[in-house]
């Protein structure tokens, strides 16, 4: 969930238009160069957040009369060629382009959302403040959603502006537990959580049980360093509900890592640079994002993804639209033009995550036909079927869980 997204998935076609891939983007760059440090998840865990309300900070929006829209995403997640321009390559983004041509709305995008607690912190005193962050649409992990929604400092959004979203929004992403009906959130992008092994050194690894207690797995296992996905997995197996459980089943839940780590079952906790070390044989298993494991398959198809038996961690990245944002009407616009099919394929063909817009599978048979059996892209029923979120937490909670596991991590 604080996904490193400058390292993920890339497709190995070239996008319609000839738009370049994301795969001969990042050919030569190895996923533990581009990998953050996982130090920076707790980094903004301990400070206080000053709560703000509807009336205690009220926006304007300007859109009628300032046709523009500043908007900040991760690395690599947007669909990208290069052009020559006066001699220069220049990265252009197809998609963004065709909605500025059509809207009318100039957008100046930039990519500086690096990791979401990192994030928090480059906005929260802006924000805590009722002050302008510079931006007009931000996008930001679930658990940070939640995290912002429980501050108040997101704007509500005008539905009547969200036609497509409205219509289009996948049926399993439409009420999650923290924005149940959508008022402040609308998913740019999803992915899995599950476990990935080398086919090479070891045999398949079904299950998160079998992750933590096989013991021809011991040191060669990692798990990841955001606290929400894999204590999603630990609150499984003690039969609790990820969606929906209480302080003492989270300790329990802690206990229970403890005693895996203090057993030498896992050789580290880690971002996404796990990969490298599947790929060279130092970790035979692992807790893996699925954008991960899609890019790694392309070099190395001896790199298994597993749903495990007792289920798969389901995330969105969301588009949100902070308080005072002048631009708050350009910003949905911007939202609903990427919940048309056409666009959301164009986009889902380049950046190779799960598609939150209905429609979109069929789009993706026009553009890119390999595309469209890929699970990790368009899950089927009987996948998603298996999936869970997290539950939003309030501050304090988010603030207290996040120390338990930092101490468990040895951070």
């Amino acid at each position: 969930m604080s996904k490193y997204r400058m390292a993920s998935a890339p497709s190995t076609q070239v996008g319609q238009g000839g738009s370049l891939s994301r795969r001969t983007f990042l050919r030569g760059v190895s996923l533990s160069a581009m990998a953050l440090s996982g130090s920076s998840l707790l980094a903004a865990c301990g400070t206080e957040g000053a709560k703000q309300t509807a009336g205690s900070c009220v926006s304007e929006d300007l859109s009628a009369s300032q046709k523009q829209l500043n908007f900040s995403n991760w690395p690599l997640y947007m669909d990208q060629t290069k052009v020559n321009q006066g001699g220069k390559s220049v990265t252009v983004y197809p998609t963004l382009q065709k909605f500025q041509q059509e809207l009318d709305i100039e957008v100046k995008y930039v990519t500086d959302v690096n990791d979401n607690s990192e994030f928090f912190g480059i906005v929260r005193n802006q924000l805590a403040e009722c002050e302008s962050s510079g931006r007009d649409i931000f996008v930001l992990t679930d658990w940070m959603a939640a995290r912002m929604i429980s501050l108040g400092w997101l704007q509500k959004l005008d539905k009547n502006n969200l036609a497509n979203v409205e219509a289009n929004l996948v049926e399993n992403l439409r009420a999650p537990s923290w924005d149940e009906s959508r008022d402040y959130s609308v998913p740019w992008q999803s992915g899995l959580t599950g476990i990935a092994y080398n086919s090479e050194l070891t045999s398949e690894v079904g299950s998160f049980e079998e992750l933590l207690t096989r013991s021809d797995l011991k040191g060669k296992v990692t798990l990841l360093s955001e606290m929400h996905d894999t204590m999603m997995f630990m609150l499984l197996l003690q039969g609790a509900d990820p969606e929906d459980f209480t302080s003492d089943e989270f300790g329990a839940a802690m206990e229970r890592l403890q005693e895996v780590v203090d057993a030498g079952q896992i050789r580290s906790f880690t971002g996404n640079e796990y990969g490298q070390d599947l790929v060279k044989g130092n970790v035979v298993a692992c807790e893996a994002w699925s954008g991960d494991v899609v890019q790694l398959q392309y070099d190395n198809p001896n790199i298994k993804f597993v749903a495990p038996e007792e289920g798969l961690a389901l995330w969105s990245d969301n588009m949100l639209v902070p308080n005072k944002a002048t631009h708050k009407t350009n910003a949905e616009s911007l939202m609903d033009f990427y919940y048309d099919p056409k666009m959301a394929a164009e986009l889902a063909a380049w950046v190779n995550y799960i598609c939150p817009v209905a429609g979109a599978r069929e789009e993706m048979t026009k553009i890119d036909p390999d595309l469209v059996e890929n699970e990790l892209i368009f899950p089927g029923d009987e996948l998603m079927a298996k999936t869970y979120g997290f539950m939003g937490l309030d501050e304090k909670s988010e603030q207290d869980y996040q120390r338990q596991f930092a101490a468990v991590m040895g951070a």
